[in-house]
């Protein structure tokens, strides 16, 4: 088996819609620079992604200067969003989290409800070094998170989408493999490791960069949805809840936490250190 090494880097500037493959990135404590900085919200303030409104996959949202985003969608002129000044916060509900952000000018809420055909307001989280922290049964003090689902990065290997595409084109829905990597939106991607091998790290290294393992991450309905065109099917759900049922949770990739900063990219060595 050839060294592992990074292979590929994915930043989603605004959480939920498509991101960018980099070939490089610094690590933030909270994260990958720029990664889920902004978020879309409905009019009770609950975060909007993909679960009920699967178009968003076909949404973009690039990273420009400065921290702003360039949004694009199919039937839609491209509009360019600049990071709000932080004069007031609005509270966002992420998961049952209340995080405190800062609404973007009004053309961006008007350019998502026509794409969506609902009532959508975007936010940017001005600082994240204390918006919102890490769930406290798998951080340490002062650990914080942007609006990711719950941790700083997700790490992914192709050994293990490979074995679980395979699991996958075994069962009852094998039309809808092979599955690429996109289904799972990491933010690194690690090859040359055994399959589900990240099940037993603790501690690991990617260049000079090290993070703490968290915990496995569960996966939604999001995986199922084909980020090409946005439609919906079952896997990988099915073939996850037959081999990779972890107590109440269906499991591909792990969580990781910073505990160091700096760049990574591609072709970095990576170690298992503990």
């Amino acid at each position: 088996m050839s060294r592992p090494v990074l292979s590929s880097i994915h930043v989603h500037p605004l959480k939920a819609v498509r991101g960018h493959a980099p070939r490089a990135a610094v690590v933030e404590p909270w994260g990958l620079a720029g990664d889920r900085r902004w978020v879309l919200v409905d009019t009770a303030g609950k975060i909007v992604t993909q679960r009920p409104h699967p178009r968003l996959a076909l949404a973009a949202a690039e990273l420009v200067p400065g921290g702003g985003v360039r949004l694009s969608a199919p039937g839609m002129e491209p509009l360019a969003v600049e990071v709000p000044e932080p004069v007031a916060t609005t509270t966002v509900d992420v998961w049952g989290d209340k995080v405190e952000a800062v609404l973007a000018a009004p053309d961006a809420h008007a350019w998502w409800s026509r794409y969506l055909d609902a009532d959508v307001r975007q936010l940017h989280m001005d600082d994240p070094a204390t918006r919102r922290p890490v769930d406290p049964a798998y951080a340490r003090p002062g650990e914080t998170v942007s609006f990711a689902d719950g941790y700083p990065l997700l790490l992914t290997t192709q050994s293990s989408l490979d074995a679980l595409n395979s699991l996958i084109a075994q069962g009852d829905h094998a039309d809808e493999g092979p599955l690429p990597m996109d289904r799972f939106r990491p933010s690194v991607v690690i090859s040359g490791t055994a399959p589900w091998a990240e099940d037993d790290w603790s501690r690991i290294a990617i260049g000079d960069v090290t993070f703490r393992v968290a915990k496995k991450s569960g996966r939604c309905v999001v995986t199922t949805t084909d980020q090409a065109n946005a439609q919906r099917g079952k896997e990988p759900l099915r073939t996850l809840a037959r081999h990779r049922r972890f107590g109440d949770q269906l499991c591909f990739g792990t969580n990781l936490v910073p505990e160091s900063t700096g760049q990574v990219q591609l072709g970095d060595p990576f170690t298992v250190l503990a």
